[in-house]
């Protein structure tokens, strides 16, 4: 089969930065090739018109069209008119697209299918942080789904959420993100007496890191030796202007808990593996998710985990089997958990085994690309009669 993803990011040198959309759409894009069907990216919003190979996927960049007012419809029509083409000449079957800012709500191949995935989009988050929503956007993203020829979630609880927020009632399959779980593996661990606490994601409210520095002043006051350590870009913050959440934090935490923290930035995406490895407990006290490829990562090489028990949480752990959950703002509980794990050597490496175990059973990356097929062909053969 041959598929194709259009896409606002894609983790490659040439295309630009890429958060959880570009990493999860890269994940199954892999794991399709590995099959041995055939992969398209097509990425919008580039600096220009170009196709380049890169490990046996096509990459399309696509240049925006510029036209005072007319910008996002040129461009839409721009994609629709390369889709037609793609399509005609046999090189696509069907076309994946995300939910984010409904780039499909005016794409309307002549004949190609279109499949509309649920990473969350800015409706979603907008809705479950209580900020205010930009209404083209909220017009783009419901018209997107209602013309979509398929309807796909990452999980039920943004499926659910999502239907809600735009007063729609589809039956959307869901189909998580997926990991490569011969990547992302556990390496043997050498013992030693630090109590690693590792926080992988972007410094924004949304993910609960304004949070994390009160979790992690109740956790140095019964552990004085453990560190936390920060991976991931700053981020502006929404509600108080200020352009570094990261300087929020720290006003945060207790002189002792300070000291024992380190923000590392962001990282290369090679070196994350070295990060989690290190770790004892990796921590994500998110309150707006979809399906948190993080999450995933580092279940898969074998770390006991404390997370977010919203919605998508238990759709990932099973609280107290592969993983922790607990409110975030319920510091005292969270702080417990980490604490707990750090002293029970037994809990922890239960946690260990059945977390890597989890993301086996539901979360590798061919797997989850065995069944996109099954959907894709459904929708193909669909969109046939």
């Amino acid at each position: 089969m041959k598929i194709a993803f259009l896409t606002p990011e894609y983790p490659h040198q040439n295309t630009g930065s890429s958060g959880g959309i570009g990493t999860s759409i890269k994940n199954l894009a892999d794991a399709l090739s590995q099959l041995g069907h055939k992969v398209h990216i097509m990425a919008y919003a580039q600096a220009e018109d170009k196709v380049f190979e890169h490990e046996n996927i096509s990459i399309h960049q696509i240049k925006n069209q510029k036209f005072k007012g007319l910008s996002w419809w040129l461009t839409r029509k721009k994609i629709e008119k390369y889709i037609n083409e793609l399509h005609a000449n046999n090189q696509i079957d069907i076309v994946e697209a995300p939910d984010w800012t409904g780039i499909s709500s005016f794409i309307q191949p002549q004949k190609c299918p279109i499949v509309i995935k649920l990473h969350g989009s800015d409706t979603y988050f907008c809705k479950l942080e209580n900020r205010p929503l930009k209404i083209r956007n909220y017009r783009h993203e419901r018209r997107a789904l209602a013309k979509a020829d398929g309807h796909l979630s990452v999980s039920q609880f943004t499926a659910d959420k999502t239907n809600a927020f735009f007063k729609l009632d589809f039956d959307f399959s869901i189909i998580p993100n997926g990991i490569d779980t011969e990547y992302f593996k556990p390496k043997e661990i050498k013992q030693t007496s630090a109590k690693k606490i590792l926080y992988l994601g972007t410094l924004i409210r949304k993910k609960g890191v304004l949070d994390l520095p009160h979790i992690f002043n109740r956790v140095i006051d019964e552990e004085p030796e453990a560190e936390l350590i920060l991976i991931g870009s700053d981020a502006h913050d929404i509600q108080t202007g200020e352009p570094s959440t990261w300087k929020l934090m720290q006003g945060l935490f207790s002189e002792a808990a300070l000291r024992q923290t380190t923000y590392k930035g962001k990282v290369p995406y090679h070196e994350v593996q070295d990060y989690i490895h290190e770790a004892d407990v990796c921590v994500f006290p998110s309150y707006a998710e979809a399906l948190p490829v993080s999450w995933l990562e580092a279940m898969a090489m074998q770390k006991a985990v404390v997370a977010s028990n919203i919605g998508w949480g238990s759709e990932v752990i099973e609280d107290g089997i592969s993983g922790v959950l607990a409110y975030p703002s319920n510091h005292k509980k969270f702080a417990q958990s980490i604490i707990r794990i750090l002293n029970d050597k037994q809990m922890k490496t239960n946690l260990e085994i059945n977390a890597r175990k989890r993301i086996l059973d539901r979360f590798d990356s061919k797997l989850i690309a065995k069944k996109s097929i099954d959907y894709y062909k459904y929708i193909i053969d669909e969109n046939k009669k």
